[in-house]
């Protein structure tokens, strides 16, 4: 069992919005501390599709990256079995004693003693439709980029790029024939911007760009802070106002109503502490706020 906070809980997936308080693993938890990369497709797959996405899966595993896939039938099944030499993660739907699909037993064997199979359910848990796309977003979570080898339009692979662009991840995708409908998913996500992918390189010049990029805030002396007195009552009735212009009964994260109405932090968060003591406004995970 590994706790939200705790030192194995794997930094990107806890950057999400909505990662997961607890994931049971078994298996080599180091695994979750190295660079990851996800592939996905379709369960329908072509033998070429499970061709490329073994070959794909197992030249990332030897540039260094832990491959993550949700272990289902077809092109997940064919990613797992090229990384596992080089490591894989197993992100499952249903608890992590439970071996789904039944045909994959062997692969779940081999991955246990020699990867990672994670989930956030319970153990004993039977896979149901409701939780493949929470199991979606662990795939997309853990990786610093997603491919997406072949879907259909409206497959669940397109659910984790979905996920993995809201998260901030890159996302890649192999093109295919137009006469195949197992490559209208890719097809379309290239079309929407993302990288088409025809060999392991393609992938690894968009990651080491993004790896020589730091998405850390500058670091500043914070004792060195200069005084920011408390805003007077008559600037207070002014922020109120504007303030309760500005929020809604959707979620808005604090951080916009500080850009957008240029005031400072102290400003804001005195006048939301107010509002929500007065039982006018609620917060919600991601530092978001809304009337209640």
């Amino acid at each position: 069992m590994i706790v939200y906070g705790d030192y194995l809980y794997p930094h990107a997936l806890m950057a999400t919005e909505d990662a997961p308080p607890v994931l049971m693993a078994f298996g080599h938890t180091h695994l979750l501390s190295d660079k990851n990369f996800a592939i996905v497709g379709a369960r329908n797959c072509s033998a070429v599709g499970v061709k490329l996405a073994s070959a794909l899966a197992r030249d990332m595993g030897q540039a260094g990256y832990i491959i993550s896939s949700g272990m289902a039938r077809g092109i997940d099944t064919a990613v797992h079995e090229g990384a596992l030499s080089s490591g894989t993660i197993a992100v499952l739907a249903g608890g992590i004693d439970v071996i789904y699909p039944r045909e994959n037993a062997r692969l779940y064997e081999a991955i246990k003693e020699r990867g990672l199979i994670i989930s956030e359910m319970p153990m004993g848990t039977q896979p149901t439709a409701r939780h493949f796309p929470r199991r979606n977003r662990i795939i997309s979570g853990l990786a610093s980029g997603l491919l997406v080898v072949e879907a259909t339009h409206k497959s669940g692979s397109l659910i984790t790029a979905r996920l993995a662009l809201e998260q901030g991840r890159e996302v890649f995708a192999v093109p295919g024939s137009p006469m195949d409908p197992r490559a209208k998913g890719p097809n379309d996500l290239i079309r929407q911007g993302a990288v088409l992918v025809e060999n392991t390189e393609h992938i690894l010049e968009v990651l080491r760009m993004m790896e020589d990029q730091t998405i850390s805030e500058p670091q500043y002396d914070l004792f060195d802070a200069p005084y920011s007195p408390p805003p007077e009552e008559g600037d207070l009735d002014h922020i109120r106002d504007a303030l309760r212009d500005k929020l809604s009964y959707t979620a808005v994260p604090i951080d916009d109503l500080i850009r957008m109405l240029e005031l400072t932090p102290a400003e804001v968060q005195s006048v939301l502490l107010e509002l929500e003591i007065a039982g006018e406004i609620k917060r919600y995970p991601g530092n978001r706020v809304a009337f209640c």
